[in-house]
């Protein structure tokens, strides 16, 4: 069925294909906060273990919604690890940092999906897609806030 909700095709396509920058950022991200968790050791322990629990749960919804946010502007949500893999500015480790070595990579992340989000927002308001203007900004003040209180720990 043809898709005819007030957004052009180019705008749509340009959305989702930003959109899935995103959600492949949020999805790296989110696996690197639960490995943390896991594998967070030290003196820090107690605090970052919840700290991390906190945000890959809201990580974890986050990328529902982006996910389907793709899918009601037509477009088919990236899902496996091999396509995030391909399209993330997200660096996967190949060591095993120490506590306040996550915590300093888990900020950076923050800030680079930041940047992915603030990267499909031309589009969006050349569009006048509102509702994804709306879940960009929802991300940015988590990512932001986020950002900030890991920043907070290497001070």
């Amino acid at each position: 069925m043809e898709i005819n909700i007030g957004i052009s095709n180019e705008h749509r396509k340009a959305i989702a294909e930003g959109l899935a920058k995103v959600l492949a950022d949020s999805y790296m991200v989110y696996l690197k906060t639960h490995n943390y968790h896991w594998n967070v050791t030290g003196e820090l322990f107690h605090s970052l273990h919840e700290q991390f629990e906190e945000q890959y749960t809201e990580l974890a919804e986050a990328i529902d919604v982006i996910a389907e946010r793709i899918r009601s502007i037509g477009y088919r949500a990236p899902g496996s690890f091999m396509e995030f893999s391909e399209i993330t500015s997200i660096e996967e480790d190949t060591d095993d940092p120490n506590a306040l070595e996550m915590v300093k990579r888990l900020a950076l992340d923050n800030e680079a999906i930041l940047r992915t989000a603030r990267s499909v927002l031309p589009a969006c308001e050349e569009a006048g897609d509102e509702a994804t203007i709306d879940l960009i900004t929802q991300r940015l003040d988590v990512h932001s806030k986020t950002a900030w209180m890991l920043r907070s720990h290497l001070e």
